[in-house]
């Protein structure tokens, strides 16, 4: 029996994940974080009978603890609460599924509890790779991605060694306004940008693929995560998203993960991991396909993309400034407050104003974040 932490468990990767569990009858839950969707963190509690949930809305925590006061599950309540889940004590694997910034602290403390952790929050890596990765290796833990393309370079990797690869390519479906021209893309609303042709994923994510924003805090990520030069990154925009992504090895030989669209596949492997399970999932029919094709992201059309690659390049604190100002503009975007290309404009001024500070404390890190939003809300 392995036990598991969800930290996020209301949201896309959080439901999903525990569906695939609902079907792993060796895997249990013990822990389940929520930001404030208190009834669905309820309704969860009540079916997998976790020992502890932790809620942020600290308003609701009296509720809940009422609500589930019958079931014996302990309930805690602001960060501190998600943070006591994080370093649960029977806990074997942690699920960081917590959307942005806030991710990162409770990411960390698993890490220093030694847990294995399943990430599917991106920013973790984005904003502290390197101080992550050093944590993980100094506590001998492994980190096993969750997010679909970097579980297809995970598995492909399996194929050589290390020093054996030439480069990784990160596919893109081009996300809802592929092949659209600028001028098509002014007046875009938040409705349109939740529109994926191919996967469902929560707004800010979804926001996010349709900025190829996403695909750049994904090489990012796969920098750290694989120990691998940003320049030994390729981006491909595939948009029926069968190729998740790709290793090229020296030889020339170039090994790819294929699959559904479906999040809960690279789940449970994540889950599983060195294992795999069989499930009831669909599989893959590619006769029924017909045709994959390939293209080049228009990096005029979507500049967030070299906005990122921009920032890694810069490294020390420009990736967390990068991450924390595009969060606060896809918030304000979602909120109707700016346009769709007011999100990379916005973003790149925040850029400009930030002197970068080289290796830096966790502390850097935080701080630069909050330099970055504050300069946003003084605007907005």
């Amino acid at each position: 029996m392995k036990n598991i932490c969800i930290l996020g468990s209301t949201g896309s990767i959080g439901t999903q994940a525990l569906d695939v569990i609902k079907n792993m009858k060796e895997y249990n839950v013990v822990g389940l974080t929520a930001n404030n969707n208190i009834e669905l963190l309820e309704k969860q509690a009540i079916e997998f009978r976790p020992k502890i949930v932790a809620i942020k809305n600290k308003a609701n925590a009296k509720i809940l603890q009422d609500n589930l006061k019958k079931y014996n599950i302990e309930v805690v309540a602001g960060e501190e609460g998600i943070n006591e889940v994080a370093i649960e004590e029977t806990a074997d694997i942690v699920l960081t599924s917590i959307v942005g910034m806030a991710g990162l602290i409770p990411t960390l403390k698993s890490i220093e509890k030694g847990k294995t952790i399943a990430l599917a929050n991106k920013e973790t890596l984005v904003t502290a790779g390197e101080i992550v990765m050093k944590q993980a290796k100094a506590n001998n833990v492994d980190i096993i991605p969750v997010d679909s393309e970097h579980s297809a370079i995970f598995q492909s990797l399996k194929s050589g060694n290390q020093n054996e690869v030439s480069k990784l390519i990160l596919t893109a479906s081009g996300g809802p306004f592929r092949g659209k021209k600028y001028n098509e893309l002014v007046n875009v609303t938040w409705k349109d940008a939740l529109k994926h042709p191919n996967w469902s994923m929560g707004k800010k994510i979804s926001i996010d693929s349709s900025t190829l924003m996403n695909k750049g805090l994904e090489l990012i990520e796969a920098k750290w995560l694989f120990d691998t030069k940003v320049d030994d990154i390729d981006i491909v925009v595939h948009p029926q998203s069968i190729i998740h992504s790709m290793v090229e090895f020296v030889d020339g030989s170039v090994i790819a993960q294929l699959g559904v669209a479906d999040m809960r596949i690279p789940i449970q492997y994540a889950l599983t991991y060195p294992d795999r399970k069989p499930n009831n999932l669909n599989k893959l029919d590619l006769v029924s396909l017909g045709k994959l094709t390939f293209e080049k992201p228009d990096l005029d059309v979507f500049p967030c993309l070299s906005l990122a690659i921009e920032a890694i390049k810069i490294g020390g604190t420009m990736p967390s400034v990068l991450n924390a100002a595009n969060e606060a503009v896809v918030e304000l975007f979602l909120e109707e407050k700016i346009r769709f290309y007011d999100i990379p404009h916005v973003i790149e001024k925040v850029m400009s104003k930030h002197k970068s500070i080289q290796n830096p404390s966790l502390e850097n890190i935080l701080d630069s974040d909050k330099w970055a939003r504050e300069i946003i809300d003084s605007k907005y």
